[in-house]
């Protein structure tokens, strides 16, 4: 029975080094005590900004001058954290770093509502002046906010009550990361394993199908357990969103949440629109499962097992480092470099650990560099999950070195166009240079299984958070039986012809993401138009506007920002070409397996 190490055993080659953010813990605190100054100073700003455009250029520059120093301060603690959660200290120093957070939003809510209430004239002559050039875009979205802002009082209240607003997702996070012990199961030798969030993803693609079904039914069956606490907190959740949306006078969460990025709402349903066109072809793919694994019944827990036999690939982490770099060439000399340092540097935190957070991220720090946190397993799943999050931190870079800090942070929607397509490239460079055909399909099945847990996945995700908000709006209540019942509707439309058993209804429940509202339908659009910016890419050899794109950070609106790549995400045919090529890929499927 293997159980995890502390992280005070962990090799630190494979962890991060937190002297890149402050050489120690007490250098973080002087920081942190130092903010309690910094945003007194803020508060005596208040009323100056109409003054003249001198005033309003310090103003806006201490203001994010503080917001640099309090980014790094919550990193270093969220880092720490996320490293170990169990650890009183960390969750001390992230509790403290959130707080902060808090106090900064506070200070500066007088912001806005001081900047909309000076004369738009007079204002517009203020813009002209050469210091305030970086603030012009920024100063913008203000003004496109006007009818969602609140007046300096309402502002202060709304800020005051943002800590408290992300208790949900933080007892979530404890009860999953933390509290939660997995139950044991056999594993394929028949020795008891302790199920972990990291390993499940090892079990699930277990070719003995006791094992991967083991691991749905103990991983999910403990949120099963605690279904009516997940109920209130998703619940609440989503109550907060409904509330903050009706407060600044958003039609809806779903509204309030694609403002910011000025997206569309209809791109959120053309998206879900468009995948529901081709489900057929999911169905199509999910039949020919089956009959590769010779299954009387599929069952949603056989969809992650390779359908290739006797075949897998093993990518220690070392190989995987290779491969990743080799397979991101086309996108020149320089992001190779900064590969290359993102190895050296300790830019990863690698293996899981006991206590470390579960699944993966990178988080960008300005004026230092990104971090990316891996569970790595040794999988060919991992080398994907190093591409992906690697995608991130170029992008952070490639944008914090481009852009001042005000412009540096680009949004979601933009973000996982990044990642993706360094997925996307990887998988091209396998299936370009494997000879042996048994692999070949091998990877041709993970190409399938990339579209199917992105772009559908995803995207069933995505109605599930709009139905769940819509509901909560119109008064039903949100229970773990509405929840469940519409969980197991929506997987039974996506996966027609697989078998939806009992636990799966509580899948719901394990998704972090949800939290986070409107957040994953990102991923779906992401991937669709990483597949178009990634052939584009090869087919030409020339990734200059895709590289343009990733130094962009947030200086334009991001649908904006993708036209640059290529990309025009306001018209269905980037994701109705990517539905495409997956029942393209599944006939491909069909004749390697012939």
């Amino acid at each position: 029975m293997t159980e995890l190490k502390p992280r005070e055993e962990m090799d630190p080659r494979f962890c991060w080094v937190y002297s890149d953010l402050f050489i120690n813990d007490d250098a973080f605190e002087a920081s942190l005590n130092e903010l309690e100054n910094d945003f007194a100073l803020l508060t005596e700003l208040k009323g100056t900004l109409g003054e003249s455009a001198a005033s309003l250029l310090n103003a806006l520059n201490k203001v994010f001058e503080t917001g640099e120093k309090l980014e790094r301060v919550y990193a270093y603690a969220m880092l720490k954290k996320s490293s170990d959660g169990g650890n009183p200290k960390f969750q001390k120093m992230e509790s403290r770093s959130i707080s902060a957070y808090v106090k900064y939003q506070t200070a500066v809510a007088f912001l806005e509502p001081e900047i909309l209430s000076i004369d738009a004239e007079r204002l517009e002559s203020f813009m002209q002046s050469e210091g305030l050039k970086p603030y012009a875009f920024f100063v913008e979205n203000i003004l496109r906010a006007k009818e969602h802002t609140l007046d300096e009082k309402g502002e202060e209240m709304l800020a005051l009550l943002g800590d408290a607003a992300q208790a949900p997702s933080n007892a979530f996070d404890m009860m999953a990361d933390v509290d939660f012990v997995y139950p044991l199961i056999k594993d394929e030798d028949g020795k008891k394993v302790r199920l972990t969030n990291g390993n499940f993803g090892v079990f699930r693609e277990s070719k003995l199908r006791r094992v991967r079904k083991a691991a749905f039914e103990a991983y999910l069956g403990q949120y099963k357990k605690f279904i009516n606490t997940v109920t209130e907190l998703y619940g609440g959740s989503v109550k907060l969103d409904n509330y903050f949306a009706t407060v600044r006078s958003h039609p809806s969460a779903r509204a309030a949440a694609l403002f910011g990025g000025n997206v569309p709402e209809t791109v959120y349903d053309s998206l879900i629109d468009a995948v529901h066109s081709k489900l057929p072809a999911m169905k199509r793919y999910l039949k020919l499962r089956k009959k590769v694994l010779g299954l009387r019944n599929l069952d949603l827990f056989d969809l992650y097992v390779p359908m290739v036999e006797n075949v897998r690939i093993e990518m220690p982490y070392e190989k995987a480092k290779l491969l990743v770099k080799e397979a991101l060439k086309p996108l020149g000399e320089r992001y190779g470099e900064l590969l290359d340092r993102a190895y050296s540097e300790n830019w990863i935190d690698v293996y899981e650990n006991k206590g470390k957070r579960s699944g993966a991220f990178s988080l960008g720090v300005y004026g230092v560099h990104p971090y990316v946190m891996l569970n790595y397993t040794d999988t060919l799943d991992d080398a994907f999950t190093l591409a992906h999050e690697l995608g991130h931190a170029m992008h952070s870079y490639f944008s914090d070195e481009a852009q001042d800090y005000i412009n540096h942070d680009y949004r979601i929607i933009v973000a996982e166009v990044a990642s993706t397509v360094n997925e996307v490239l990887l998988t091209l460079h396998l299936l370009k240079n494997e000879k042996d055909s048994k692999r070949k399909a091998l990877i041709t099945n993970h190409f399938l299984d990339s579209f199917r847990t992105t772009l559908f996945r995803q995207t069933l995700f995505a109605e599930f958070e709009r139905e769940s908000h819509r509901m909560n709006a119109e008064g039903i209540p949100l229970t773990s039986e509405s929840l469940c019942g519409l969980y197991k509707g929506l997987l039974e439309t996506y996966y027609e012809g697989a078998k939806v058993g009992e636990v799966m209804q509580y899948e719901w429940a394990y998704i972090p993401h949800f939290y986070r509202a409107f957040y994953v339908y990102q991923y779906a659009t992401g991937f669709a138009s990483a597949v178009a910016i990634a052939k584009r890419i090869l087919e030409t050899g020339d990734a200059s506007g895709y590289l343009k794109f990733l130094s962009l950070g947030g200086s334009d609106h991001p649908l904006e920002e993708l036209k640059v790549a290529g990309i025009d995400l306001s018209k269905p045919a980037t994701v109705e070409s990517a539905l495409e090529l997956f029942e393209q890929t599944v006939s491909e499927l069909e004749e390697l397996l012939k």
